[in-house]
């Protein structure tokens, strides 16, 4: 055997040796919340509801609210206007804000919601799929006040990865939304 032979079988063997490469098992994120509680939120504003004790929440101008998940990187945005004569252009501009979505979502879920006792009557939409959105909802009394919110999180959407958290708050948007009151 000639030399150059030989290094190159000594060179071959040496970085062929290895340990061998065994597969993992297939893994899957768990995400667990706690269970939700809630308590009575009310400010200033036209309006109160019960809200998830492990939030936060910060009160923006015109009686706006964002409702902070911070374990989860998520927030709900929610925004009040007063209904003076405008309630058609509230109710078209809500349902826009929500359709601006159907290029993503797979789908939309529309539910209904009337809770005449209280006199709050609304829509919730779930948007389903790659929507930069997961859950929206609107609120009035038809007379006085209008209220909407949305569901985003601070991550490129992947519905998949977020759905445990997606549907976690999406529990807490409608007891916001059953909860309701107006003052």
């Amino acid at each position: 055997m000639n030399k150059p032979c030989f290094y190159l079988c000594l060179v071959v063997a040496f970085f062929s040796c290895k340990d061998a490469v065994t597969p993992k098992p297939k893994g899957q994120l768990r995400l667990e919340y706690a269970p939700a509680k809630y308590e009575l939120f009310s400010s200033k504003c036209a309006f109160a509801f019960d809200k998830n004790t492990q939030v936060s929440i910060k009160e923006v101008s015109n009686c706006g609210l964002e409702i902070h998940y911070p374990k989860m990187k998520a927030t709900i945005f929610m925004t009040y206007k007063p209904v003076n004569g405008n309630l058609d252009k509230l109710l078209m501009d809500a349902q826009k804000l929500t359709y601006e979505h159907a290029i993503k979502a797979n789908d939309i879920a529309e539910q209904p919601f009337v809770n005449s006792k209280d006199k709050v009557y609304g829509m919730f939409y779930q948007v389903g799929g790659n929507a930069a959105t997961n859950a929206q909802f609107y609120a009035t009394d038809s007379t006085k006040n209008f209220i909407t919110a949305s569901l985003y999180f601070y991550a490129k959407p992947n519905f998949d990865s977020i759905l445990p958290a997606a549907d976690y708050i999406k529990n807490d948007m409608k007891q916001i939304m059953e909860s309701l009151k107006w003052k």
